[in-house]
């Protein structure tokens, strides 16, 4: 046989070796693929049916969609939704869609009110500074740190929560741990370190009063305003004191593992790497990885699930599965509740779900609020999840 036979031969096997690969590889991603296809379709005629309201759709409930303006803490997370899928598809559309939308709240800035600053400042202008390096973008993060600052008290070492609820005199609820990265981010851009030592005081006092000897975390600590004694361990959300809320727990491991990221303190990166042993090994979680609303409900396995709990759970996982040895089995876990959450049961149909990308998620149990409904922070940590996943497994959207 000639060389140049054999050349041909062997070109020919390897060509059909590389098809046969690059066929498996697309089989083995549909259900990405499917995931963004949807996820663009929902979210660009979302945005184009209440680009004129100033606002973001939050939630659809009881067949009506209910939108979220300047005041509402959900109302930064369609904006950052809009940027994940520029990102990932570097579709133009999503890129001006993204930047309308997050133009709506840009008063927030100057909010002194709330802890919740940092989820929508964070999400909209902090995605929006992180992928385009606008200018206006990051004064508005500055500014926005500044605001969020108020209320911070160096005697306490905390930042507070909620003002005028219940009889709480200084509450601090788990979720707050998700606005100390605004904080961190601004000492980045500023190169001022106040804002990143408060993040760091705050971390540390939670760490030591959140949580409990098995790990799972409270919702509410409710200190004495003076002295900064815990007065009480509480609920709002959960079933009860003593139960695990499931998207609390999901911004506990969030959070700490968002606190290494930026501090690189092992203490942080331990905690993290605890909440999620906790979670994956509770003998309430689903096979599935879909948690129920609370890992303590009554009526398991009749309760309500929390799909927005387990988009959260994954997108950290993810991010924590490249800090720790071993990380394969966060990263499959992760990867498995993608999977679930990008099948028909959780994945909504093209044109229905009020437009929302994912279905049974859980708002507030004991208010009967928004019970298997969508809700846009769920979308939010579901498209930053798939980035995530993207990233670590080198895909990009050429190869879907």
């Amino acid at each position: 046989m000639s060389k140049k036979a054999r050349y041909s031969i062997i070109f020919t096997v390897l060509l059909s070796l590389t098809l046969q690969v690059s066929a498996a590889r697309a089989k083995d991603l549909k259900w990405l693929k499917t995931a963004i296809d949807r996820s663009e379709d929902q979210l660009s005629a979302a945005a184009e049916k209440y680009k004129n309201s100033q606002m973001s759709p939050r939630t659809f409930e009881k067949g009506k969609i209910i939108l979220a303006g300047s005041t509402d803490w959900t109302c930064g997370f369609f904006p950052g939704s809009l940027w994940y899928l520029y990102e990932i598809s570097k579709n133009e559309l999503f890129r001006r869609q993204a930047i309308q939308y997050t133009a709506f709240f840009q008063s927030t800035q100057y909010r002194t009110g709330t802890h919740d600053v940092g989820f929508i400042l964070n999400c909209s202008y902090g995605n929006g500074y992180r992928i385009t390096g606008n200018p206006a973008y990051k004064k508005v993060l500055v500014t926005g740190a500044n605001s969020l600052m108020t209320r911070f008290h160096a005697r306490i070492g905390l930042i507070k929560s909620w003002d005028g609820r219940r009889n709480w005199q200084y509450p601090v609820i788990i979720d707050n741990m998700m606005n100390l990265e605004l904080l961190c981010d601004v000492t980045g851009i500023t190169n001022d370190s106040t804002y990143v030592q408060a993040s760091i005081s705050h971390a540390d006092r939670t760490l030591i009063n959140h949580f409990r000897l098995d790990n799972s975390c409270f919702h509410v600590i409710n200190y004495d305003s003076i002295s900064g004694k815990v007065i009480s361990k509480e609920t709002h959300q959960g079933y009860s004191n003593g139960s695990s809320w499931a998207r609390g727990q999901g911004w506990a491991l969030y959070g700490y593992t968002m606190m290494y990221r930026e501090t690189k303190d092992l203490r942080y990166l331990e905690q993290a790497r605890k909440v999620a042993v906790y979670l994956l090994n509770h003998p309430n979680l689903p096979k599935d990885k879909i948690p129920f609303w609370d890992f303590n409900a009554p009526n398991i396995p009749n309760e309500p699930r929390d799909a927005s709990a387990a988009a959260i759970y994954a997108s950290a996982l993810l991010e924590l599965s490249g800090f720790v040895e071993n990380g394969t089995v966060f990263f499959h876990a992760a990867e498995q509740m993608l999977i679930t959450l990008s099948s028909p049961e959780y994945l909504a149909e093209k044109g229905k779900n009020g437009l929302f990308i994912l279905k049974h998620s859980t708002g507030n149990w004991p208010k009967n609020s928004e019970i298997d409904t969508p809700l846009n922070y769920a979308d939010y940590y579901y498209l930053e999840a798939l980035g995530r996943y993207m990233k670590i497994k080198g895909i990009t959207g050429k190869d879907l």
